[in-house]
């Protein structure tokens, strides 16, 4: 049985990437910031509207998960993806991006009828990104896509928050953590979207369980999941459902605690014209860095220079070279 440092579980999407301004979300009407649920056929019609803005999208696998444990993969991470696909070409597409990014998935992935989950992401110039996401054959992802030996072989579990949102997604979560526990095998999760944690609070808490490893959210998530009005006072609030956690602060950084010390790591100072993926970036470089014994002071380094990076450039991910450059300029 091969071991891992990490077993993910989260949506299979294909992204479309496109430049709107903050009119066009006004006149679409998008929410701006947000991740929204939608129907296929509400997202065709986004893009029939943006149609004069399609010559300049960009497609990518992805999916909050699926970027964190590919980005992960690409450090040098050995890892395990649990997601849903459909028989479909946009299937074959997110199966080829796994494939390369050396991601192990379950042998059945792809052998389904239906549509494969897209997310139409709009980028206003102040570099925030909006989403509405199609989910498909991904809102189906259950218990019958674990592989419970893959989880038993593996140091981490990371928890996409997005699953609250499907009842069996929101199912399979919780018996992923359950069966990490039982192994002894550390948990991770993100809150995902200020969205998942407004409309699906219960569902979050009880994904947590009693207490997770390690809790990834960003500022606005952080609040809102505490009901606190400062960093500091959510902070000492998520001590109850997290061991240890990271809060991310867009430009000003990242607030980490690994249970006993807090440390401010520093943002780099970049022009952001994306901010899309830049969370999920920065959970798969941290837990790059503590599944290779690191400390949280330099995992958070890491984390942060990466995120940094990709805010910089457009996409959810970053181009297969910058991983190596990224870990060579930290040591």
């Amino acid at each position: 049985m091969n071991n891992y440092h990490i077993y993910g579980l989260g949506a299979a999407l294909v992204d479309t990437e496109i430049e709107v301004s903050d009119d066009d979300l006004n006149r679409i009407g998008v929410d701006k910031g947000l991740m929204t649920l939608v129907d296929e056929k509400y997202q065709r019609q986004l893009l029939g509207q943006l149609s004069d803005h399609l010559v300049t999208s960009k497609r990518a696998c992805g999916g909050s998960g699926a970027n964190t444990i590919i980005a992960a993969s690409y450090f040098g991470a050995k890892s395990y993806y649990s997601c849903k696909v459909a028989n479909d070409d946009t299937g074959v597409f997110f199966r080829d991006n796994m494939l390369a990014a050396n991601v192990a998935s379950p042998e059945h992935l792809g052998e389904a009828n239906g549509t494969t989950g897209k997310c139409l992401v709009m980028i206003t110039p102040d570099a925030e990104r909006s989403m509405n996401t199609f989910l498909g054959i991904s809102a189906e992802v259950s218990t019958q896509d674990l592989n419970n030996d893959a989880i038993a072989a593996s140091q981490y579990v990371y928890i996409e928050g997005y699953q609250v949102s499907s009842e069996t997604g929101c199912i399979a979560a919780i018996a992923l953590r359950e069966q990490a526990e039982k192994a002894g095998v550390k948990t991770s999760l993100s809150l995902s979207d200020p969205a998942m944690v407004e409309f699906f609070y219960d569902g979050l808490v009880e994904m947590i369980g009693d207490k997770v490893d390690l809790l990834f959210c960003n500022e606005a998530e952080a609040l809102q999941f505490t009901k606190t009005s400062t960093v500091e006072d959510a902070a000492t609030a998520l001590a109850k459902y997290a061991n240890s956690f990271a809060i991310t602060l867009g430009a000003k950084g990242a607030l980490i605690w690994d249970g006993e010390k807090s440390y401010n790591v520093e943002a780099q100072k970049v022009k952001a014209i994306d901010s899309n993926g830049a969370g999920d970036l920065f959970a798969g470089a941290f837990l790059y860095g503590v599944t290779q014994g690191w400390g949280y002071l330099k995992a958070g380094q890491l984390a942060s220079l990466a995120a940094s990076t990709l805010v910089a450039q457009y996409g959810p991910r970053l181009r297969e070279e910058q991983y190596a450059e990224l870990l060579a300029k930290l040591s």
